[in-house]
């Protein structure tokens, strides 16, 4: 990672650049997992946005979904028109400076392009990982599509 904060440290820095009305919460238990996660939060796995990441040709895409659905790989690549391939664990943290269970919606260096599945619009707010697995942030879907950009559908 070329920025030299790391994870919800760097998160947080964020928020605040950016005015964003959200704060991380750490927490005693893992949220690495949308299940973890919602059950630490006492909220449905559907208004977990996971990141799901994948490598994209030389590159990165971090797919931000709802924790009830799947991302459709096929999807993905048709919508950047190159093939993706899921990145495992070592992978996640090298691309992306995050760990596994870790990956925020933002900030990202500039070779990480990230998109935000239609899946989450049902929702005024979800929470997401806020760089660590055990770090959260409750966002307003607007508001999370307005950093990260337009909805797209590329759920099974």
């Amino acid at each position: 990672m070329a920025n030299s904060l790391r994870g919800s440290k760097r998160v947080s820095t964020y928020l605040v650049e950016k005015g964003i009305e959200a704060r991380v919460v750490t927490l005693d238990e893992s949220t690495r997992t949308s299940q973890l996660a919602a059950d630490a939060l006492r909220c449905t796995v559907a208004e977990i946005a996971k990141s799901i990441v994948f490598k994209a040709g030389k590159g990165v895409v971090v797919v931000v979904i709802s924790g009830d659905r799947r991302v459709d790989a096929k999807k993905v690549s048709a919508h950047l028109g190159l093939k993706v391939g899921n990145a495992d664990a070592d992978s996640v943290k090298d691309l992306t400076g995050y760990p596994i269970g870790g990956v925020p919606p933002f900030p990202h260096d500039s070779g990480v392009k990230v998109l935000l599945d239609g899946s989450l619009n049902r929702f005024e707010r979800v929470w997401a990982a806020a760089g660590t697995p055990n770090s959260v942030m409750n966002l307003a879907v607007e508001q999370l599509r307005g950093i990260v950009g337009d909805f797209v559908d590329v759920a099974q």
